[in-house]
């Protein structure tokens, strides 16, 4: 179980789209170094989360997994494109509040970090993980990271988790791994 660094990584790439739409900002003052600062971050946020997912997926410990209902958890889209577009409200990349938006940020991270709370991944949803809030017979819920589409409740998986609350979809490959 990976656990602060799953959810920071989570969140991290989650949040990667807003870093890109900050340097489309900067790009457009003028300010290039910075753009390129922040989408080289962004790259390899999501390089080493999906590094993270693929060494997971090789290396957890499978345990079987019943689930008995699922229900989509990546409905935050809405929210998530304003959050993403909000930087192209303000006039200038100077106008920003700093002083309010570092701590902001911070505090953010840590709360996710150390409670249970989930924060959706649309860059993970884009290369075509799903997640999924799913429930099994001892009544616990849990979010399922997986690649497949999910259609019936009543299948049983191979799992490995990734924090008490978040586990990830680990197929058999043709190795039987």
């Amino acid at each position: 179980m990976l656990n602060t660094l799953a959810k920071l990584m989570l969140t991290g790439t989650a949040l990667a789209p807003i870093a890109l739409v900050y340097a489309w900002v900067l790009y457009a003052e003028g300010k290039c170094i910075y753009a390129f600062y922040l989408v080289t971050a962004s790259i390899i946020l999501l390089g080493l989360m999906l590094w993270i997912l693929k060494y997971c997926k090789a290396n957890l410990e499978r345990s079987k997994f019943k689930v008995t209902s699922i229900e989509a958890a990546d409905r935050e889209h809405i929210t998530f494109i304003l959050l993403y577009l909000s930087p192209l409200f303000v006039a200038e990349f100077g106008d920003l509040n700093w002083n309010v938006l570092i701590p902001t940020l911070i505090v953010f991270l840590l709360v996710i970090s150390t409670g249970y709370g989930y924060h959706f991944n649309p860059l993970l949803g884009l290369l075509g993980w799903h997640f999924y809030k799913v429930s099994t017979e001892e009544g616990v819920s849990y979010v399922l990271i997986t690649k497949k589409e999910l259609r019936s409740a009543k299948q049983c998986l191979k799992v490995g988790q990734l924090t008490e609350y978040i586990v990830i979809e680990l197929a058999e490959n043709e190795n039987g791994k």
